[in-house]
Order: C-alpha cells, then sequence, then structure tokens
C-alpha cells in the first residue's frame, strides 16, 4: 500500500500497461508457434448489429493479429434462432484448431446469454464465464478468470500494490466484474466488502477502504470525499454523458486529489480488458496443444 501523500495520485496507464501484456502475449504466440507449430485462435461470435459490439469486436481481432493470434469471425444476422447459435458454438466446441470462443454481449433477445455461454467449451470459454471455470475460481484454483478483474489484478502487480492485509471494497456484484473481483482480492488475502444497490452506508464502507473498485454503471457516482486519503480507485465503469462523453463511476477530478493511485476512463481498465483476452487466448492454446 502506498504512504504517497494526497493531492498527487498515481495516474494508472491502462494502455501502457495492457501494452506490456500484449508484447509478452505476441512472444508467447511465437514460441508456441515455432515449437509446436500451433497459431493461437480465438473465434468470435457476433451476433447482431449492435454499433457498440461491432466496435469491440473490431478491436479485439486488431489486437490479436497484433499478437500473433488467429481470429475467426462469425457474424451472424440479429433474425438468428437459439438454436442456430447453439449450433455453432457446438462446431467451434469440436474445432480443434479452435482455443478460444468469444461470444460478444449483448445478444438479441430471442437468444438467452446463459444457455449460449454455458453451451461454450469449459476449456475454451477464455472470457471466464462458464459455471465450471467460475467455480475453479471461487475454489482458488482458477483456469480462465474473467478478462476485467484479471487485469485489474495485473494493475495492482504492476505498481507493486500488494493487497495482502489491506481493505478492499468491491461496488457491483456482477458475474462479469464484481464477484470474481471480490474473489480474486480475498485469494489474495485482502478482506474484501461486496457492495451492492442495498448495502446501508456505502460512502462509510468505502471510506474504510484502502483499495476501492467500482462498477457500477453510474457516471461520477463515487464522489472524492467517500475516499480514505491515500487509498487505490480503481475505475471500471465506462458511461456515456449525455454530452457523448465517456466518464467512469467515479467522479475523477475530486477523487484524483485524495487517493493514492486512481485509474481514469478512458485509458484506465479497458485496455487491459482485451489484454487478459489475448492472454487467456494464450492460456487455452498452450493447454490445448499439450
Amino acid at each position: 500500500m502506498s504512504d504517497r501523500d494526497t493531492g498527487s495520485a498515481v495516474i494508472i496507464d491502462g494502455k501502457a500497461i495492457a501494452l506490456a501484456v500484449r508484447e509478452t502475449v505476441a512472444k508467447d504466440a511465437a514460441r508456441l508457434a515455432g515449437e509446436r507449430g500451433v497459431t493461437p485462435c480465438l473465434a468470435v461470435v457476433l451476433i447482431g448489429e449492435d454499433p457498440g459490439s461491432k466496435i469491440y469486436v473490431a478491436n479485439k481481432e486488431k489486437a490479436a493479429a497484433k499478437a500473433g493470434i488467429a481470429t475467426r469471425d462469425h457474424h451472424l444476422a440479429a433474425t438468428t434462432t437459439q438454436s442456430e447459435a447453439l449450433s455453432l458454438i457446438r462446431k467451434l466446441n469440436g474445432d480443434p484448431q479452435v482455443h478460444g470462443i468469444l461470444v460478444q454481449l449483448p445478444l438479441p433477445g430471442q437468444i438467452d446469454a446463459r444457455t449460449v455461454l454455458e453451451t461454450v467449451a469449459p476449456e475454451k470459454d477464455v472470457d471466464g464465464f462458464h459455471p465450471l471455470n467460475v467455480g475453479l475460481l471461487h475454489m482458488g484454483r482458477p483456469r480462465f478468470v474473467a478478462c476485467t478483474p484479471r487485469g485489474v489484478m495485473e494493475m495492482l502487480r504492476y505498481h507493486d500494490i500488494q493487497p495482502s492485509g489491506l481493505r478492499a471494497v468491491v461496488i457491483g456484484r456482477s458475474n462479469i466484474v464484481g464477484r470474481p473481483m471480490a474473489a480474486l482480492l480475498e485469494q489474495a488475502n485482502a478482506t474484501v466488502t461486496l457492495c451492492h444497490s442495498r448495502t446501508a452506508d456505502l460512502s462509510g464502507e468505502v471510506r474504510r477502504a484502502d483499495i476501492v473498485v467500482a462498477a457500477i454503471g453510474k457516471p461520477g457516482f463515487l464522489r472524492g470525499d467517500w475516499i480514505k486519503p491515500g487509498a487505490v480507485v480503481i475505475d471500471v465503469g465506462i458511461n456515456r454523458t449525455p454530452e457523448g462523453k465517456l466518464a467512469g463511476d467515479v467522479a475523477f477530478d475530486e477523487a484524483k486529489t485524495v487517493a493514492g493511485y486512481i485509474t481514469p476512463v478512458p485509458g484506465g481498465v479497458g485496455p487491459m480488458t482485451i489484454a487478459m483476452l489475448l492472454a487467456n487466448t494464450i492460456q487455452a492454446a498452450e493447454r490445448g496443444s499439450a
């Protein structure tokens, strides 16, 4: 934990840390190709025409290509049935040249996301969403960890922030971020409080925390005077303001005068999510070609 004076928070540069991760991924991909003749491969399933999803997929595929990971793009119509989607997933499960499967969310209303995600083979579930992988994580035996929480832990490691013995508060209990984030911090020997919309005295919980992870989807919700001086503040929120700008869940200008470390939005956690997806794909290729 930092003993930094308040008013001078270190800005955690997610772009720089993600670049370092992606350089390691590229080296691992080259090694797999050279030693085993294996090109790591990520199958990307996009259903529908959601503009945001198209941008996310394009960014992920571009990052994969730079890291030496092949991608297979499966773009299905918005009218695709659940049966058709599951058929594609099962086909990809059985393809030995595909090491990871990414299903871009959200899915059209006629398709049950939980059923689709649970159909992905656990050993190809590079998003870390399959119940088996979630269970392994909570047992302390992680195989694939959801990309955003894994990215947060990498940020802490990069800055030599040791959670052991610290108080951590995670705001938001989604299966994608909040719950796995709490599990990872607990396994790093932090004392973790998982907060949510029914938490009494949320600001008081935050004021006691050495590490705060905000993942609730409300722009500027977490105020600067909630933060313990010198705390580490990780902002997972990505919200669009009425003016069209991106904003996090934390009131950044207020918080940076109190915190010891803080992530910006954009440029903080976001780049790490893609980097850890690539790292998970490498792990899947390593296991699949062993």
